[in-house]
């Protein structure tokens, strides 16, 4: 992990880059794999399947989701738990339509209404995200989409997790794709034989799989938002509980080996440098225990930590770097959380922890990464509908604001818009 101390502002945007990979070395690859789906349908998606994930030849790509899951009973309870908080935090969301006069018989109202058909990715790769499937699941239901389609790669042995299954049935979906990669977000944005297309698209995954929804959205099939690898940025100083730092560090480091973790060290309360060499120390032996060592190990070596003199150099650079997840470990976090600008999700204080938002607080952790915070939200309720805006007006509102857009019209040379309102006024 790189270490920096008191770098110059005007330095910060070099800092706050992102590691940089090159997807032209895999933009023929997901070219090759949209055209065919969409020529092939199936028979396409079948074959890359087998070639990329372990999915069996001449298996059926659609799995039945209504056989016993036969998870453990104290990971049911886990998921039961984890769905009813995300269900009450998403279910806040749903707006109540408020009808506005904004003239005598002028009323305006706008009203949300589902999105049709909504597709679900669900990474599995080196480990099956059964997380995803809750935080998209629970506001997919909520807002009343008609058809949702679910798409996860198989495990090793060409099987579906059953934890997932457990899930889907939980939220009353009885069919899953065993479909990864970029051929899952093909065959949810043309459709197949097997899989209904979609009109919007959800999940994270890996490069192939947001280099093919950023393709598909080219050709009119809206996704979620353009999320890349996972990243974290800590606030920590000399209060901080350097174990707790360590570990949520290495919470995203784990996830694959282009996760980026950043350490921002404030000196405005205490010997920083200090905390910051044990925080590193506690990082070499946490990592040193986990099953996924290598992976964090890589992903460390994308990582930086830095300490800056004050709280509000700290949130500046924080803000500059606009974060997917960011963790307030200070005892001021309350106050810092204050100066946010730009996150995907904060996380105030040391009890804190990023994981928590991942699974069970009640929070979406399908966020925004790679400075996409700046002008995009994580996924809400508002994410699975659209805003449908109506207005109704009487004859004597017409009278009160007729004239004005005959005026509006002429003067943009629109003499049917005028047309449209002289006619009724006369």
């Amino acid at each position: 992990m790189k270490t920096l101390k008191y770098p110059e502002e005007s330095r910060w945007a070099d800092f706050a880059k992102r590691p940089d990979f090159d997807n032209e070395s895999i933009e023929a690859t997901v070219t090759e794999i949209l055209k065919e789906v969409k020529t092939r349908g199936d028979e396409a998606v079948a074959e890359f399947s087998v070639r990329f994930d372990a999915f069996k030849k001449g298996s059926s790509l659609r799995f039945d989701a209504t056989d016993d899951a036969r998870i453990v009973p104290e990971l049911q309870e886990a998921i039961d738990l984890a769905l009813s908080n995300i269900e009450t935090f998403h279910g806040a969301q749903a707006e109540v339509p408020k009808r506005i006069e904004t003239q005598p018989g002028v009323a305006c109202w706008r009203k949300s209404l589902p999105i049709e058909k909504v597709g679900l990715y669900i990474p599995g790769g080196t480990a099956p995200l059964l997380s995803s499937l809750m935080m998209l699941g629970v506001p997919a239901k909520l807002a009343g989409c008609r058809e949702v389609v679910i798409c996860t790669p198989p495990g090793k042995d060409g099987s579906i997790h059953p934890a997932i299954i457990y899930i889907a049935q939980k939220l009353g979906f009885d069919t899953i794709f065993k479909i990864g990669g970029a051929q899952a977000i093909a065959a949810m944005a043309y459709g197949t034989e097997s899989v209904p297309k979609v009109d919007k698209i959800f999940g994270p995954g890996n490069r192939f799989v947001t280099l093919a929804k950023q393709m598909v959205q080219q050709e009119g099939t809206a996704i979620d938002m353009p999320a890349g690898p996972s990243e974290v940025l800590v606030i920590a100083d000399a209060e901080s509980n350097a174990a707790f730092v360590a570990a949520d560090l290495l919470s995203q480091a784990e996830h694959g080996t282009d996760s980026q973790v950043l350490l921002v060290m404030s000196e405005e309360r205490g010997d920083a440098s200090s905390k910051l060499e044990e925080i590193l120390n506690e990082i070499e032996s946490q990592v040193s225990a986990l099953p996924r060592q290598e992976v964090s190990r890589k992903a460390l070596e994308n990582s930086l930590a830095m300490v800056l003199k004050t709280d509000q150099e700290a949130m500046g650079f924080s803000n500059r770097y606009a974060p997917e997840h960011l963790i307030l470990s200070t005892e001021n976090a309350r106050e810092l959380a204050e100066l946010v600008q730009t996150a995907g999700s904060v996380f105030i204080g040391k009890w804190s922890c990023e994981s928590l938002g991942d699974y069970a607080s009640g929070t979406n952790h399908t966020l925004p990464t790679n400075g996409y915070a700046r002008s995009y939200s994580g996924v809400s309720l508002d994410s699975f509908v659209k805003k449908v805006t109506f207005q109704e007006v009487t004859r004597e509102g017409l009278e009160n604001i007729g004239r004005a857009v005959e005026l509006l019209a002429e003067a943009e040379g629109l003499q049917a818009h005028k047309n449209a309102v002289s006619l009724r006024l006369k």
